[in-house]
C-alpha cells in the first residue's frame, strides 16, 4: 500500500463543510464510518418537529448522500446506533428505517439518552458500512 492513504475523509458532494472538529464521514479501508446525523438542516433549523419518524427521515437522507460519497448504500452497512430521546419513539423510527434498509438487517443499538446536541433533537442515528475488498 506505499503511497496509498489507508484513511479518507469523505466529502459529500452539495453539503456545507462540517462545523467543529469532524467530519461527515471516513473510509479506513473497506469501512465506512458516517457520523450521527439529526434532523438539523444546513441553517441549523430543526426539521420534523415533534415527529421522531420525520426527523429520521431526514436523518437518514443525510446519512444515504453520505454513503452515496463514498461508493455505499444502505446495503452495505453492517451497524446502525440510533439515540433516542425517547425510547417510545422507536417503533415510529423502526417504520423509517425499513423503507431506507429494505430486508437489508444490519446489527443495530438504541440507547435512550438525557439530551442530544439540541434539545428539539428527538432522535440521532450513525453507522458503519463494509464495501467488498477491491479486487
Amino acid at each position: 500500500m506505499e503511497g496509498q492513504t489507508f484513511r479518507e475523509e469523505i466529502r459529500v458532494p452539495g453539503a456545507p463543510e462540517p462545523s467543529g472538529v469532524g467530519t461527515y464521514a471516513v473510509r479506513a479501508g473497506n469501512l465506512i464510518f458516517v457520523q450521527g446525523f439529526t434532523a438539523l438542516d444546513e441553517h441549523g433549523r430543526a426539521v420534523g418537529g415533534d415527529d421522531a419518524a420525520a426527523q429520521a427521515r431526514f436523518a437518514l437522507d443525510k446519512i444515504g448522500r453520505c454513503l452515496r460519497a463514498a461508493g455505499a448504500t444502505f446495503a452495505d452497512v453492517c451497524k446502525v446506533t440510533v439515540f433516542y430521546r425517547n425510547i417510545a419513539d422507536r417503533e415510529a423510527v423502526n417504520r423509517v428505517r425499513r423503507e431506507y434498509f429494505g430486508s437489508t438487517r444490519p446489527a443495530s443499538t438504541a440507547v435512550e439518552v438525557s439530551r442530544l446536541v439540541r434539545d428539539d433533537l428527538l432522535v440521532e442515528i450513525e453507522v458503519i458500512a463494509a464495501l467488498p475488498p477491491a479486487p
